[in-house]
């Protein structure tokens, strides 16, 4: 059996949330519970959430952007 790509997204985000917040990936990978779709792949039926927000010193609301300014040439 091999990982559907849905399954290969669970396990990078499972990455991404780990390196978020510096926690341990191995609890999450523990936890999936994993079904096998029609092609006989895995899938993974409780994959992980990921909230985005702002990184710390990027403005958090569109008031805080500087609308007055253009980057590149027209």
């Amino acid at each position: 059996m091999k990982l559907s790509n849905q399954a290969l997204g669970a396990v990078m985000l499972a990455l991404q949330k780990s390196l978020m917040e510096q926690t341990d990936i191995v609890p999450v990978l523990k936890g999936f519970d994993f079904e096998a779709n029609k092609e006989e792949e895995l899938v993974v039926s409780n994959p992980p959430i990921v909230h985005a927000g702002a990184f710390e010193g990027e403005p958090e609301t569109d008031d805080d952007f500087d609308t007055n300014s253009t980057v590149g040439s027209d």
